[in-house]
């Protein structure tokens, strides 16, 4: 693994990671805030990035407390290497764990949004009996298996029809541009998918759900914790939250559950 600074004026200043994989080389750009440990980790979203409302605040409280902080974009995302289109959950997941893995430190507290909450579970199976397996979980409407329960399932034929025949399908989005869906990204996904067994990643989890997230129902949560078995769960549903669960109130949730996270 290669680290270098970038030149910028921005604090923490952005570095780089070179991600060597099969496919080759992937340049990530990841932002370290240094402090005491465990570090919080930040694993974004679907096409989001590490400069998100949630993870800018939670970058706050770290600087207020002196603790550490990191947080990544994927390969195809924000300001790394390479095409959204071309990715797909062993990439990012792949991503993920090459930073945290680096940078992360000793038993650090990953905190995964929707996609982000799917692949803090996978790290966290990667990661287990390692010094980098995590201290806790902090999950907010985890999108488990989200390619194939949330995606393809609610396609029609006629949009199953067109990725299997021409590789993609272009899907509006209520928070920009319309988006691309490959093949690759349903077909890679599915050998990810942790339903239908037991999920133990080894400490304890914390949920935070919207009852008004038109993307991962709150029943989806629901299914997550009943395949966490033997394992410190706690859920919060909020009943006006949507997906996004950017308001003030949800922010201050968000941090003051990943500060306890980090103090027990």
């Amino acid at each position: 693994m290669l680290i270098v600074e970038l030149n910028t004026v921005n604090q923490p200043k952005p570095q780089y990671l070179i991600n060597s994989t099969a496919n080759g080389d992937r340049k990530l750009v990841f932002l370290l805030r240094e402090g005491q440990g465990p570090a919080v980790i930040w694993l974004g979203g679907f096409r989001s990035d590490m400069r998100a409302t949630k993870a800018e605040a939670l970058d706050a409280w770290a600087q207020k407390n002196g603790h550490a902080f990191l947080r990544l974009d994927y390969s195809g995302h924000g300001e790394s290497d390479g095409r959204f289109e071309d990715g797909t959950i062993s990439d990012w997941l792949s991503d993920a764990l090459a930073v945290i893995r680096e940078r992360g430190g000793p038993s650090p507290v990953l905190v995964g949004s929707s996609m982000g909450g799917w692949l803090a579970l996978l790290a966290a199976r990667a990661l287990a009996g390692s010094p980098s397996a995590p201290s806790a979980l902090v999950l907010i409407a985890p999108a488990v298996d989200f390619t194939e329960k949330l995606m393809w399932a609610s396609m029609s034929e006629e949009q199953r029809r067109t990725i299997s025949e021409t590789g993609q399908l272009l899907v509006p989005s209520a928070y920009g541009e319309p988006y691309p869906i490959t093949r690759r990204l349903i077909e890679d996904g599915s050998s990810h998918n942790l339903f239908g067994a037991p999920i133990r990643p080894g400490c304890p989890v914390s949920i935070l759900q919207g009852m008004q997230d038109p993307d991962v129902p709150w029943q989806h949560a629901l299914e997550l914790v009943e395949h966490l078995p033997g394992e410190a769960t706690t859920v919060t549903l909020i009943k006006d939250g949507d997906h996004r669960l950017s308001r003030p109130q949800d922010i201050d949730l968000l941090v003051n559950t990943v500060d306890r996270a980090v103090r027990a």
